[in-house]
């Protein structure tokens, strides 16, 4: 502690003066303010305003100051801003009370974007120690050497008297950036699907050197679903940059999300030029997808009627009547019945779930859903919001509901049917991802967490979900590497022109925040031995039953909790032409497999070295698998013996062969490189997976000996 006060005596005394942020006068709201806990009711985090007046009855609610359960370790105390504030001081004080003595005498500070993710004041030593009061009712003012910009501040006492009890006010005022003000250059309007296309262009115009232009199909009607991409080089994939798509308008009368991606859009172009050094960290660092209207039918209806008269439903559909968010193929069922049936991962992957040919033939998939999906397939994306309406909430994968078992059904009839639903949600295997990429927008959004409001039509709490009877964000999850969730901008769909700067300012940060999500977990290269990118290699991660794929150029992004670690792989082809042609010498019959102890999976230097094309990950490193069981190294002793056996038989009756020399070919990794003559290549009691590897074969590399022929 003298070491704390010493460097406190030490530290320089820049100040920018600031008038109070609102506490005592109540400009802050009670539901701004927040704690680590209570000692009882009457100390609530609302009775924490500077010069609170308290009573001395104990069967009063009028506590005069906020207390804290000191039973817990962890204390602090929370203001939400709920804007980009410049904070410059606090001001704190005691108890007011006639009695006790109860007062804070020294904290640290911490300020947050997202209320998840906290930064300590620093001073280049430890902690900044700020020392607080000597009694209960003078107040003390510690002032920042240096402003904060943030939208959440946190005091954190660290030593009291009596009990933790203190009041305060905050120094500081809404942030307001020296470059430009966003409402100086941005205009606030609905946007036919013309006005739309024209706003798109002039931004194109404006920034050609990070914008670019394309469609990714038509509607039923023939108009483009247009989309613009913004990167520091929009017309290619760059090998390492991750890419992002946000989307809106699924349905044609939810215009709050068509508007915000069209603003996020000249934000972007605007802060960019003048050089914002967030902006072109953001630009440079992925290659982001917008979209702002999937469904250009169901826009134009909903905007013919316009605000006030557009319906709950008008431009809801497509031209053919298809809602398009519910129109994705079902793959959920197809994975959960597979797991049922214990098929995952040995016979069914849990990933890129194929779309079955049935409903790719049929016409139960809207012309605009066949285009997303072709987009989806087409682009390496690894995160991804759909913008929608009608409530306040993010939600996220699993969306199905997953049916029971099957029951047999009573009486003579027979057979079996499905009951209701389950009561408990389908949690995925990237639950917890999910829930705080869900969290990085809904509490960086200025409203979307405030659950004293409620849902907008029923008794649930505003925030995250996940578990609605939708399909396009799990079809995302289970076809392509995309995470991808829905957020809903509020409880009117069309709002009037003069609320959108309201809505722009509430979603502007959490979308760049909800972006800045896609450096998280580890990302790296998969190459082979000269060097050349290896497409569609599987990345699994220990312990999460969902793997992703390189792209064609052979990068790849594995979003996890926490961090982010580059983790990069060069893998060794298995020689398949040399292989197929020893057996087709011997009429396709099972070769002998050589397994070597130590030389099935080789790491050099964070480099992993696999025989096949299978990468394995565990908490950002690569490891080995684990060695076969005693059983199954029992029955291949076994089969081994039965092959040589036959071959010492069929040697004494067959003439020598002479093989032709031994060449290296380089198979490209592509699908068409694993045929069905796989299925020949197996050992008795075994069973073939996905790609025609057999159980070994996925785990183990292996080697062929001539001289056993």
């Amino acid at each position: 502690m003298k070491e704390a006060e010493e460097r406190a005596r030490n530290r320089p005394r820049v100040f920018k003066e600031m008038s109070s942020f609102g506490m005592e006068s109540h400009r802050i709201d009670s539901d701004q303010l927040s704690a680590s806990s209570v000692s009882q009711y009457r100390f609530s985090p609302q009775r924490a305003r500077l010069n609170m007046q308290g009573s001395d009855d104990e069967d009063s609610m009028r506590g005069g100051a906020w207390c804290a359960n000191v039973e817990d370790r962890v204390h602090w105390f929370e203001i939400d801003a709920r804007k980009e504030t410049e904070f410059t001081g606090v001001i704190t004080q005691g108890r007011d009370s006639a009695n006790e003595g109860d007062f804070v005498t020294s904290y640290f500070i911490a300020f947050s974007n997202d209320s998840r993710e906290w930064t300590t004041i620093h001073d280049g030593y430890d902690d900044w120690m700020f020392f607080a009061n000597n009694d209960k009712e003078t107040p003390v003012m510690n002032r920042l050497a240096v402003p904060v910009i943030a939208r959440y501040i946190r005091i954190i006492p660290q030593s009291w008297n009596g009990t933790l009890c203190m009041r305060l006010e905050v120094l500081g005022c809404p942030y307001r950036p020296n470059e430009v003000t966003p409402v100086d250059y941005l205009k606030f309007k609905h946007h036919s699907y013309s006005d739309m296309i024209m706003l798109m262009k002039s931004v194109n115009d404006e920034c050609p050197n990070i914008t670019s232009i394309y469609s990714l199909g038509r509607s039923s009607n023939g108009l483009d679903i247009i989309a613009m991409i913004i990167s520091g080089n929009p017309t290619e994939h760059e090998i390492g940059e991750p890419e992002v798509r946000l989307t809106a308008g699924l349905h044609g009368n939810e215009a709050v999300g068509r508007e915000l991606l069209l603003l996020l859009m000249q934000f972007l172009c605007k802060e960019y030029k003048d050089r914002n050094p967030r902006i072109q960290h953001l630009i440079e660092g992925i290659r982001l997808h917008l979209v702002p209207s999937l469904n250009p039918d169901g826009h134009e209806k909903a905007f013919e009627a316009g605000s006030e008269l557009s319906g709950w439903t008008t431009g809801h559909f497509t031209e053919d009547g298809f809602d398009i968010f519910e129109n994705f193929p079902d793959l959920n069922t197809i994975l959960w019945d597979a797991e049922d049936k214990g098929l995952v991962p040995k016979l069914m992957p849990n990933h890129h779930i194929p779309i079955p040919e049935n409903m790719v033939a049929n016409n139960s998939i809207a012309v605009e859903t066949r285009a997303i999906i072709s987009w989806m397939t087409n682009h390496p994306f690894v995160l991804g919001a759909n913008f929608q309406g009608g409530e306040t909430i993010v939600a996220y994968p699993y969306d199905n509901l997953r049916l029971n078992k099957p029951q047999r059904r009573g009486g003579g009839g027979g057979g079996y049917e499905y009951a209701e639903t389950e009561d408990e949600l389908k949690a995925s295997a990237d639950e917890s991802l999910f829930r705080w990429l869900a969290v990085s927008y809904a509490s960086t959004h200025l409203s979307m967490t405030h659950n004293y409001h409620g849902s907008c039509h029923g008794d649930n709490a505003a925030g995250i979900i996940n578990g609605r009877n939708w399909r396009m964000n799990d079809f995302s999850y289970l076809h392509t590497n995309c995470l991808e969730l829905s957020v809903f901008l509020g409880c009117d769909k069309y709002p009037h022109e003069s609320e959108l700067a309201q809505e722009w300012e509430k979603n502007r940060e959490a979308m760049l925040v909800f972006l800045e999500q896609v450096h998280r977990g580890i990302r790296g290269i998969v190459k082979d031995e000269q060097g050349n990118p290896i497409g569609n290699a599987t990345i699994s991660v220990e312990g999460v039953n969902h793997d992703v794929t390189t792209a064609p150029t052979g990068d790849y992004w594995r979003l996890l909790n926490p961090g982010t670690t580059a983790c990069s792989f060069n893998l060794a082809k298995s020689n398949w032409d040399r292989i197929k042609q020893i057996m087709a010498l011997h009429g396709n019959k099972p070769i002998r497999l050589v397994t070597h102890g130590n030389t099935r999976t080789s790491v050099v230097h964070g480099n992993q070295i696999h025989g096949n094309r299978r990468v394995v990950v565990n908490n950002g490193i690569s490891s080995t698998n684990p060695r076969l069981s005693p059983e199954r190294l029992r029955r291949i002793r076994i089969a081994r013996l039965r092959r040589l056996r036959r071959q010492r038989l069929l040697s004494q009756r067959a003439t020598t062969t002479t093989l032709p020399p031994t060449t290296t070919t380089t198979i490209p990794t592509t699908p068409e490189a694993t045929t069905s003559w796989y299925d020949s290549w197996m050992i008795e009691g075994q069973s073939s997976t996905p790609g025609g590897f057999t159980d070994s074969i996925v785990d183990y590399n292996y080697e062929y000996k001539i001289d056993d022929y």
